[in-house]
């Protein structure tokens, strides 16, 4: 049976919800919110392990080298995976980890954990997305993802201040139990919203070797430049949002816990702002996308020096509207330069991101304890020009909207 004879193939959520952007939204939300949670309480945490801001702030990250493999992964067996029930079951299997997190007192074993929840946080994310691709016509796959990605974007706000809020109310414990059960509430809302039904094609399968697919890709000189983009992307963020959380908790500042969720309002621009990367890189070209954003979350950084409060939101609000935006734009772009395998291309995108957060969390966390906020600033403000002048190298063919 075609997919024309049959367009409720093409939605794949039940019909009480096909129309509903915020269910979408709401996988989006479950499915990313402990990846940035944990950094609200760094301070805490360090405290807790006895531990280093460089080293509860890599064992923190740590999720990134799970999000790195498991993505790349997912690129090439998620084929042979039931999109569903394999979303759920990540979603599911997510809250033991999470869960654990409550009582573990080793900071290997909590980094371990860690990684752990990348895992199943990216496989539910891949699964997610390649249900959504498939079963979407071109229109509604377009509402989907800018409404998967507010929804991820909202998860770096709400998890933040969840955590912050619940650890100085009830203790670690209790915040690591709360989110098991967000990870449980995503597995049922998948189930409940999304249906099994056979994909409109199988066009984004990837039927090369792994290794051939690759090396394909590695010789696509924009896909090249998109995964350097992708990686310097996180690198700038988790420099930023990992350790500003101690700048803030120390004086002149000197905030509580729970005042450093609340720093995390500074999200709500961004996610205003990220839904439209997609139509500014259409009209425009997404080196002129790159180019902007990455430009605007350096002129951020300048105020985060500042021992003033509100000039410190200010600049954290203008990096992270930069940054997201310039993900958003990275994470369409490499669709459209992928010449075949895309699913591939975008595994191998998502591995190259998360890695930067990795190295982000490890460099970046020395260069803070032994050279200070200040110089750390710096080595974020140098990977951002990087990444702009990548930008600017693409070819102004290969990165045009279409007309």
């Amino acid at each position: 049976m075609s997919a024309a004879r049959t367009p409720e193939i093409r939605t794949g959520l039940t019909p009480s919800l096909s129309a509903t952007p915020l269910i979408v939204g709401l996988v989006g939300f479950f499915t990313l919110v402990d990846l940035f949670a944990a950094q609200a309480i760094l301070p805490t945490l360090a405290a807790r392990f006895a531990a280093s801001p460089s080293e509860i702030g890599l064992a923190a990250n740590a999720s990134m080298l799970g999000m790195a493999a498991a993505g790349l992964a997912l690129s090439f067996i998620g084929r042979r995976i039931n999109r569903r029930a394999g979303a759920a079951l990540c979603l599911a299997a997510l809250a033991v980890p999470t869960g654990a997190l409550a009582f573990v007192d080793d900071l290997s074993i909590f980094a371990a954990l860690r990684v752990t929840q990348g895992v199943f946080m990216a496989s539910a994310f891949s699964l997610t997305m390649t249900y959504l691709a498939e079963r979407c016509t071109a229109a509604q796959s377009a509402t989907a993802l800018a409404a998967y990605i507010t929804g991820a974007v909202a998860s770096n706000l709400a998890g933040r201040l969840a955590a912050a809020t619940l650890t100085q109310a009830g203790g670690v414990p209790a915040n690591f139990i709360f989110f098991a059960a967000l990870n449980l509430a995503g597995a049922t809302l998948v189930l409940a919203a999304f249906r099994s039904a056979t994909p409109m094609s199988d066009a984004g399968a990837a039927r090369g070797a792994p290794l051939a697919v690759i090396s394909g890709h590695l010789r696509n000189s924009c896909l090249r430049v998109s995964f350097a983009i992708g990686f310097l992307i996180l690198f700038a963020f988790i420099g930023v949002f990992t350790y500003v959380n101690f700048v803030l908790s120390r004086e002149p500042i000197g905030l509580s816990p729970t005042a450093l969720g609340l720093v995390y309002f500074v999200f709500l621009p961004a996610m205003i702002t990220t839904p439209l990367a997609g139509r500014v890189a259409t009209r425009y070209g997404a080196r002129a996308s790159f180019v902007a954003s990455l430009g605007l979350a350096l002129c951020g950084l300048a105020m985060l020096l500042s021992p003033s409060l509100p000039i410190v939101l200010a600049g954290l609000a203008v990096v992270g509207v930069g940054t997201f935006f310039a993900q958003a734009t990275a994470t369409a772009f490499v669709g459209r330069a992928a010449k075949y395998e895309r699913a591939a291309a975008s595994g191998m995108y998502l591995a190259s991101y998360y890695l930067g957060g990795l190295a982000g969390s490890a460099l970046l966390g020395a260069i803070f304890e032994n050279a200070g906020w200040p110089a750390t600033v710096g080595a974020v403000a140098a990977s951002l020009v990087l990444a702009a002048v990548l930008a600017a190298m693409l070819k102004q063919t290969t990165v045009a909207g279409p007309s």
